[in-house]
């Protein structure tokens, strides 16, 4: 992947007991660990800025994720396991890099992975920071707060609705900005954050989405087909089916852990992936009329999925069992608030793990 890092960052490519990968690196190796976890069609570039505004202290650490970046691309997500693959992979490089403990923020695919993370190795982290983090529950064809699913299938999740053209547009290393239904640089801009915002390295954040690993078995994955509608159920490989409700697991997991790590959720009010009325989801898609797949059976049956109320239930039970947590809404933002509010997430990160040293 020939992307630049910024001065103050370091590319290693390191290999684990798991997986060969290029993994970022800022600050003084005997520091006090955060690893940065990236979200879905991106990298670990999309982290340096916020990575190099640790105060000092702090050794940053983010890695690009198999099916990702500079990852091994013989090295596939096994999406039964739902996000265990990658957060083994985290746990993998810890150890390899001699760290006990860290702190963890993860973006969006990022967070889903954080609550894994949480779940399996709830000793090997500090604090936690989310932000726009997917639904604990998982992404897509569920129902209500508790995440029931839609279809005992997990139909209208996984591989099988992700936009075909967009992936083949990203495998071509299309920079263009025609089609704006599906032009990985029209997708960035008018998704990933709010419109007019434009960070500056756009350049190079739009080579980070373009070095997803594209296939059946890398991004979005394989599906099978489905007698709900839309009449695709998730696939075994691959991130989306990995992000699948299918695969999520006994998300009340959570609430037994020990210690339990306080968590920071920052989110953008107008982000539009991660949401209770998400367009990257089929059942806002389908009430709205604009899934082009007809049939749709009404949203008695195929709501949107309550994102945003799903992690917030989970995170108040995660509180009555023990835990704490804290949400902040940054108003006018999207889907990328560490990149749209940058200077306010940073004050926010810094203070958080600054009051959380384990």
């Amino acid at each position: 992947m020939n992307v630049p890092t910024l001065p103050g960052i370091t590319a290693q490519t390191v290999t684990t007991s798991r997986l060969t990968t290029r993994v970022l690196f800022s600050g003084q190796n005997d520091a006090t660990a955060v690893l940065f976890l990236h979200g879905n069609a991106s990298s670990a570039t999309y982290w340096e800025e916020t990575m190099l505004a640790l105060p000092n202290g702090y050794r940053a650490i983010a890695p690009d994720h198999r099916n990702y970046g500079d990852a091994d691309p013989s090295v596939k997500i096994d999406a039964t396991r739902g996000m265990g693959d990658i957060a083994d992979d985290a746990v993998a490089l810890l150890d390899h890099l001699d760290i006990a403990r860290v702190h963890v923020v993860g973006h969006s695919m990022g967070g889903s992975i954080v609550w894994r993370l949480l779940m399996d190795h709830p000793t090997r982290f500090i604090s936690a920071t989310v932000a726009a983090p997917g639904s604990p529950y998982g992404y897509g064809g569920t129902k209500d707060l508790a995440g029931t699913l839609n279809f005992d299938d997990a139909a209208g999740s996984g591989g099988g609705i992700v936009n075909r053209d967009f992936a083949a547009r990203i495998a071509a290393g299309d920079t263009s900005n025609d089609n704006p239904g599906s032009a990985p640089r029209v997708v960035m801009n008018q998704f990933y954050w709010k419109p007019p915002f434009v960070p500056a390295r756009e350049e190079d954040l739009l080579l980070s989405l373009l070095s997803t690993h594209i296939g059946d078995q890398n991004y979005p994955g394989d599906s099978v087909a489905s007698p709900n509608w839309p009449f695709a159920a998730p696939g075994v490989f691959g991130p989306s089916n990995a992000l699948s409700p299918k695969y999520a697991g006994d998300v009340t997991r959570l609430f037994a852990i020990d210690p339990k790590p306080p968590i920071l959720w920052v989110r953008g009010a107008d982000d539009q992936i991660v949401g209770d009325m998400s367009l990257f989801d089929v059942g806002t898609l389908g009430a709205l009329g604009y899934m082009p797949i007809p049939g749709y059976p009404g949203t008695d049956v195929f709501p949107s999925q309550p994102m945003v109320g799903q992690t917030r239930a989970v995170l108040e039970q995660y509180k009555v069992s023990g835990g704490h947590y804290t949400e902040v809404v940054f108003e006018n933002c999207g889907h990328t608030p560490y990149l749209e509010r940058f200077e306010e997430f940073n004050s926010l990160l810094a203070q958080f793990i600054g009051g959380n040293r384990g």
